[in-house]
């Protein structure tokens, strides 16, 4: 009770949860983590995330960061001792500035990810950085994680994204680094540290982003495939055809495709007779800097050639921005059909494009070989060779069969990940999913200076123990 008053002496009662108003912050997204905690705290600005950090580490309390929550790897979860303080930084929400001759934004670290993106419009500017949570995940979550996303082709990931972050240290300090350059050569980049540890390092509060001309009009295309080889083909003419106007290049199964359809009837695929059951399909964006006329001829140039040259077997181009969303909602569907079907077993890998026919196609044989009649649900980012190579129970098996094989299947996925010289997290996080197997597949001196930094920067072992690392004993 001593610890909770003071809290609440420095945040005021309603900004400290406790009981049933905290429930919802100590279970994750997918629902597969869950803990407790002495409570949640709302900071409402940056001094009071740094008084909550100084009151941690003299209270020996182990402190939690989280955004909005939508995290997949368990990264924003407590475990169950009900010590830790998850800290929430959905009050720190305000964009404190636009700067349209630097093309930059500060925002903190609370705000809406789909906020900063309407901001941005509001400014006449583009943030690009765009995935299916959009609505829900917050900044600070994005940053945490280096989130990817479904224009990483032609943008980059979030750390791309970001000039200058600020920042709460483990000792309760504030980091000033909202410094808009994109020259700074004076040292160690600090911002690229924070980037990406999942708040094991510090939390981060505000950051300064990059901001784009909009592009004057976007053209979308579905086309269907025989093959993920075609797949790899096409996306080396539009790159060629396109440059860097290729802004999303997006392979997805058949498989996945019709499990949206089947969830939300709604919805439908704009295709017909044997083209509505092929294999696989890819969604191509292009941006475009002239015109929609201009984005449109340069598209069915290069699909026209793809379909000449038998690499494309049909293709649907969008004809207005309608169209075009309903493309990508089939897309962004896919992952809220597939948590309606019941659980699955999710990876989130990276492989050379040069090599993902062949790792998918050696990966789906030896998963049937070992567990026969499981479903494969595979979908991603081929532009950046990035794959959601996900495995759900099928009819087969229940629930229960599939997660008591979830172990062995993450391993023999792994392994054949580490075989193709891919990583097992390409957008996702490690978190406490993939805690344990990271020491497997990556380099004993890369995890070696990864310990040494957490214990300079985190010297009490208060930031998110149990992430990316293993806690000190």
């Amino acid at each position: 009770m001593k610890l909770l008053d003071e809290l609440v002496g420095m945040l005021g009662r309603q900004y400290v949860l406790t009981g049933e108003d905290a429930q919802s912050y100590l279970v994750d997204w997918r629902g597969r983590y869950s803990g407790q905690a002495i409570a949640v705290a709302r900071p409402g600005s940056v001094q009071e995330v740094a008084e909550l950090i100084k009151w941690c580490v003299a209270n020996k309390v182990p402190v939690v960061p989280q955004g909005g929550n939508t995290g997949l790897c368990g990264g924003a979860t407590p475990d169950d001792s009900g010590t830790a303080l998850v800290l929430s930084l959905g009050r720190l929400n305000q964009v404190r500035s636009i700067d349209t001759d630097n093309d930059t934004m500060v925002v903190e670290a609370g705000c809406i990810l789909q906020t900063v993106q309407q901001a941005a419009r509001d400014a006449d500017r583009l943030f690009p950085l765009s995935l299916a949570a959009e609505g829900s995940c917050t900044i600070g979550g994005n940053l945490a994680t280096n989130a990817g996303g479904t224009q990483v082709l032609r943008y980059g990931n979030t750390r791309e994204l970001v000039l200058g972050v600020e920042v709460v240290t483990a000792e309760g300090e504030i980091m000033h680094g909202l410094r808009g350059l994109r020259k700074d050569n004076t040292g160690y980049d600090l911002r690229d540290l924070f980037i990406g540890s999942e708040g094991t390092l510090g939390i981060i509060t505000a950051a300064t982003i990059k901001l784009f001309p909009l592009p004057v009009a976007q053209c979308t295309a579905l086309v269907g495939l025989r093959s993920i080889n075609d797949a790899v083909s096409l996306l080396s003419n539009a790159r060629k055809g396109f440059g860097p106007a290729l802004t999303g290049f997006e392979l997805i199964a058949g498989a996945c495709l019709h499990g949206v359809v089947e969830c939300y009837p709604q919805q439908r695929i704009p295709f017909e007779g044997e083209s509505a059951q092929l294999p696989w399909y890819a969604l191509l964006e292009l941006s475009d800097s002239e015109s929609a006329e201009h984005a449109r001829e340069r598209f069915e140039t290069v699909v026209g050639d793809a379909i000449e040259a038998g690499l494309v077997v049909d293709a649907v181009i969008a004809e207005n921005i309608s169209q075009s969303k309903a493309l990508w909602h089939l897309r962004e569907s896919i992952p809220l059909a597939e948590k309606t079907f019941g659980k699955s077993i999710k990876h989130d890998v990276s492989i050379p494009v040069s090599r993902m026919a062949e790792f998918v196609e050696t990966t789906n044989a030896a998963l049937q070989t070992y567990f026969p009649g499981i479903q494969h649900v595979i979908f991603g980012h081929l532009g950046d060779g990035n794959l959601h190579y996900n495995i759900a129970r099928g009819s087969q098996y229940s629930e229960e069969q599939l997660l008591g094989m979830q172990d062995a299947i993450y391993e023999l996925v792994h392994e054949s990940v580490y075989q193709f010289d891919g990583s097992i997290s390409a957008e996702h996080g490690v978190g406490q999913l993939k805690r344990d197997a990271l020491p497997r597949y990556k380099d004993p001196v890369e995890m070696k200076l990864m310990r040494r930094i957490k214990q300079a920067l985190d010297p009490h072992g208060i930031m998110n123990p149990g992430k990316v690392l293993a806690s000190r004993k």
